[in-house]
């Protein structure tokens, strides 16, 4: 700042206070989406399993300013802390063992750093489930009572397995063991417990049944593992002795599930004998059954289906061999439709699925304005919960916002502008997000994204401002015409065009570039002018503009040589004093206009020194008279030359040269302080007026004051008082004025005329408030005289004379003698002075007064 020392205190603080003003914008994370390793872990999901130390993620992000950036990552208070990060590079790191069944769900809070700013987010990270868990069986052990007369291909009793894991690793399927020799089957999806078709039971061969049923899950398809786990029951079926009896349902009630994706027996009837089965009501078209065997499936597909859970009345016949219905009876079949949940949320466009929307819009759009370019759709194809989502957006936050926020099943999606100011084109040209479809409350949490890029357009909606409120700038005072000094820039807020222009004697400005540059034909000198400032204005093609202070200083140039003063050409040296030369150099700065001096020849050699900086001239320190002089030389009469050199510092350096004639004298006669005074200023003679004119200048002021205190105590002791009448009357106070207007000096050659006093009607009022009483005039007799005033010694002038060596340069004194004036005709003047007063105004006012 070493260039700002020539300005005002108050400039200097407002540039420092514009250098503390630029801008600086915050890091960023990159956002990558949910298939993405690096960014700001949004839409991370990580499987259970994972391995501890495993480098799970990257976070990654910039600064607009390109300065180096740091990562942390915090956890709230009571959460246990899952993940270990590299600040340096963003390299996440799995420390703890996840647990989906404990914690599905993990909140981080991940920050990003440019040393001044820090930008913190919190992101989930959603654990997704591994096949960890084993199927197990419910409400065992297992012991069924079956009569020997069941059909076969009836159902009798349904195994249930329950498996903690979620999606495909917690869906169970069953399976039977030796099934080639065994009399019973096992719906794998249900459980339900069936005897095999053409087998029927006898009591008297076999009155037990030992029946091993497996449970295995689904394992990890959908995560691309194997792994699988299974459980294993054993289901004790003992057979019971009936006689013939009327038809009747065995093992109501019964509930059948139908699973979207498959076509599936879902239940069956007993038969006994010369059986008939019938659907009556509740299949409203979706189910039929077989009227022999009594399995019930479905017709239509299961996607379709209107309801979730279908009650169907079951009608069971005995037929005689004549074909009459002997004996019926009647049971309900519950069947519940199960939806899967193998469709995650889908995002359409106008002509089909779509995972990428553009939009260009001018900036600044009004708050609350529908983004109508972007048509958006968003559907899942599973039912009922399973078809249950969220909507967000992921992007800068506040600037717009998306309805509706859940969906079920499908909706049109429309985005809000909610902060206009954000979307500025001269902060992003590009605005990107992330439309996020997330499943609530399926254990899957399927999702989607979709890309939302908004190109901006620029409107003229800024003041083309300077990049500074001031520029400083320097230029050597030789540049030629037509040189470069500084350039004025802005900011590229607008696209609109714009132009500078400045108004000053010295300088241009270039409409375009800002380039500011001197008049083709100026001239700069530094000693005439080193300072310019002006304004510039930047104007844009609607007339908006701003202004800037620019601030130019001309650098010096050493281009001016020492010039000595007109009398250097003799001066007259007394031995034991010096004899100064001074040399005055016309450049404006240092080190150009410093001088130093030099002796370059004088005639006799070593005889004189000369002090480099202050170019006194003094005889060698051995030389003390002038028969040391004599002895030097034989030439007695001779005034002596000396050729001395002023050079300056600058660079390249110049320098004067003069022939100084020195003649040397010697005090003979009188010695004292004055005439060293005298010698020493002989070849200065207004230096030795101005001090003779300030000793006597001194002694007037002395005298006048003590003139005054004379007269002042004169006038306290020797009060003049008339003859008067005195009556006594109440004293009215006056306000106390003190007046000093009758006192003014004047300047004149008598003593005694320094002194005036003015006539002062208003002081003839008698001072005991009798002014009523009429007393003759009396003239006043005058006071005793005071002691004479003590004047200042007698100053003598003595006359003086000095023997030199040529004598060519010796100085002319004209001695003007003083008038002497004793002491008693000044006093003698101000007695009479003041007689004269006071006889005058007891003329003028007819009463007595002091």
């Amino acid at each position: 700042m070493k260039h700002v020392r020539h300005f005002a205190p108050s400039l200097f603080l407002n540039l420092v206070h514009v250098c503390l003003a630029q801008a600086n914008y915050a890091p960023y994370f990159f956002d990558n989406g949910a298939s993405s390793t690096n960014g700001n872990m949004a839409l991370l999901s990580l499987s259970e399993d994972t391995p501890v130390g495993t480098h799970v993620y990257t976070l990654n992000g910039t600064d607009p300013e390109g300065d180096p950036v740091t990562y942390g990552m915090t956890y709230e208070a009571g959460s246990r802390s899952y993940f270990a990060i590299d600040t340096n590079f963003g390299n996440v790191t799995l420390i703890e063992e996840l647990d989906r069944e404990k914690e599905d769900e993990i909140e981080v809070i991940v920050s990003i750093s440019d040393g001044l700013s820090t930008v913190a987010e919190k992101v989930r990270i959603l654990v997704t489930d591994a096949n960890d868990e084993s199927p197990e069986f419910i409400n065992t052990p297992y012991i069924v009572q079956v009569p020997e007369n069941t059909p076969s291909g009836s159902s009798i009793f349904k195994i249930e397995a329950a498996d903690k894991d979620t999606g495909s690793g917690g869906s169970i399927t069953y399976f039977l063991q030796n099934i080639r020799t065994n009399k019973f089957t096992i719906d794998r999806h249900s459980g339900v417990l069936r005897i095999k078709t053409g087998i029927t039971l006898d009591y008297e061969k076999s009155r037990t049944h030992f029946v091993t049923v497996v449970a295995k899950d689904g394992g990890g398809k959908l995560r691309g593992d194997n792994k699988v786990f299974s459980a294993t029951t054993t289901v004790t079926i003992n057979v019971e002795d009936v006689q013939d009896t009327p038809p009747m349902f065995i093992g109501t009630p019964y509930y059948g599930y139908v699973y979207e994706d498959t076509l599936a027996e879902v239940g069956k009837c007993d038969q006994h004998n010369q059986m008939c089965l019938s659907l009556v009501t509740g299949s409203e078209g979706s189910f039929e059954i077989n009227n022999t065997t009594g399995a019930i499936s479905v017709i239509k597909n299961p996607s379709k289906l209107k309801k979730e859970v279908y009650e169907l009345k079951i009608q069971a016949s005995e037929i005689s061999l004549d074909g009459d219905v002997t004996a019926y009876a009647f049971a309900t079949v519950t069947i519940r439709v199960v939806d899967l949940n193998n469709h995650p949320p889908t995002f359409y466009g106008e002509s089909g699925p779509q995972n990428r929307f553009e939009l260009t819009m001018y900036e600044h759009p009004p708050e609350g304005e529908i983004l109508r370019g972007l048509k958006i759709t968003v559907n899942d194809s599973d039912q009922g919960a399973n078809a249950k989502f969220n909507l967000r957006l992921v992007g800068p936050g506040g600037i717009f916002r998306v309805v509706p926020q859940t969906v079920l099943n499908e909706a049109q999606v429309t985005i809000i502008v909610e902060n206009s100011a954000a979307i500025d084109y001269e902060k992003f040209q590009l605005l990107t997000f992330k439309l996020l479809a997330i499943e609530v409350n399926t254990p899957e949490k399927f999702s989607s994204t979709a890309d939302i890029v908004i190109r901006l357009l620029d409107t003229n909606d800024n003041v083309p401002k300077f990049s500074s409120d001031y520029y400083i700038a320097r230029i050597p005072e030789n540049s030629p015409g037509g040189s470069n000094v500084v350039a004025v820039t802005r900011p590229q807020y607008d696209t609109q065009n714009v132009c500078f222009s400045c108004i000053s004697s010295r300088f241009l400005i270039h409409p375009s570039t800002g380039i500011i540059y001197t008049q083709p034909w100026a001239t700069l000198d530094a000693e005439v002018t080193a300072k310019y400032n002006f304004y510039v204005k930047a104007e844009d093609t609607e007339g908006k503009y701003s202004l800037a202070e620019v601030f130019i200083t001309v650098l010096d140039v050493n281009d001016h040589s020492p010039e000595f003063n007109e009398n250097i050409q003799e001066k007259t040296m007394i031995i034991g004093s010096p004899v100064k030369i001074e040399a005055i150099d016309q450049d404006a700065e240092e080190p150009n206009n410093i001088v130093d001096y030099s002796i370059m020849q004088a005639d006799p050699a070593n005889v004189f020194d000369i002090d480099q900086s202050t170019g006194e001239i003094k005889l060698k320190s051995y030389i003390r008279s002038l028969d040391i002089i004599h002895n030097i030389t034989k030439n007695k009469d001779c005034i002596w030359s000396v050729v001395v050199q002023a050079k300056d510092r600058g660079s390249p350096s110049f320098s004067t040269t003069a022939v100084l004639k020195i003649d040397i004298t010697e005090e003979t006669l009188h010695k004292g302080p004055m005439a060293a005074f005298l010698m020493q200023t002989k070849d200065n003679p207004m230096k030795a007026l101005g001090v003779l004119a300030g000793v006597m200048g001194v002694m007037v002021v002395i005298t006048i004051m003590i003139s005054t205190a004379m007269f002042w105590r004169n006038k306290r002791s020797n009060k003049i008082m008339p003859v008067r009448r005195i009556i006594k009357k109440r004293q009215i106070h006056q306000p106390r004025t003190v007046r000093m207007e009758w006192l003014k000096f004047k300047w004149s050659s008598n003593p005694a005329e320094k002194f005036a006093i003015e006539d002062d009607t208003k002081s003839l009022q008698n001072e005991n408030s009798n002014n009523n009483v009429q007393v003759p005039s009396l003239p006043p007799t005058a006071p005793a005289l005071p002691p004479p005033p003590v004047l200042a010694p007698k100053i003598n002038t003595t006359e003086w004379r000095v023997t030199t060596v040529s004598g060519s340069l010796s100085p002319k004194f004209i001695n003007k003698p003083g008038k002497k004036r004793g002491p008693s005709s000044t006093h003698n003047a101000l007695v009479s002075e003041l007689k004269q007063k006071f006889e005058k105004r007891n003329i003028a006012s007819h009463n007595p007064h002091i």
